[in-house]
């Protein structure tokens, strides 16, 4: 059986902790985290952490570890994280000049103008959503 994992904070680190977990635009997985790491702190085992906030043993065993490697920046994701995107705002611009056009385009016959002057490979559905984030005329 590995030694229990067990952290010890400072007051500032424990307060700092607690505003995290507290916060309104923190995302909830860092907000996880600083709990587990109180209550990790407060004397609970990594089994009762897991239980108690409904998520993996090995989660909170990474959690510890990272913040002992890596102290309060561990809290977050590392940077390249997810899907890259397939666009630039130069491929969107070109966009916006299409729809100032005298004519009015569907996000299908944008994708498929896209796909074949620009090599951008992107669902219809995307191209809306890319869209309504964006203001650009003819885009009510």
């Amino acid at each position: 059986m590995p030694p229990a994992l067990r952290i010890k904070l400072t007051r500032e680190e424990d307060k700092t902790l607690q505003e995290l977990s507290l916060a309104d635009n923190v995302a909830r997985r860092v907000k996880m985290r600083a709990i587990a790491l109180r209550l990790n702190a407060d004397g609970l085992t990594v089994p009762m952490i897991a239980s108690h906030l409904h998520i993996h043993e090995h989660t909170v065993r990474a959690t510890l570890r990272r913040w002992e490697n890596q102290g309060l920046s561990g809290l977050w994701e590392a940077p390249g994280r997810g899907g890259k995107r397939k666009w630039s705002l130069e491929d969107m611009n070109v966009v916006e000049q299409w729809l100032g056009e005298d004519r009015s385009y569907t996000s299908r016959q944008l994708q498929e103008r896209l796909a074949a002057e620009r090599a951008i490979i992107l669902s219809s559905r995307q191209i809306s959503r890319i869209l309504k984030k964006k203001t650009i005329p003819g885009n009510d």
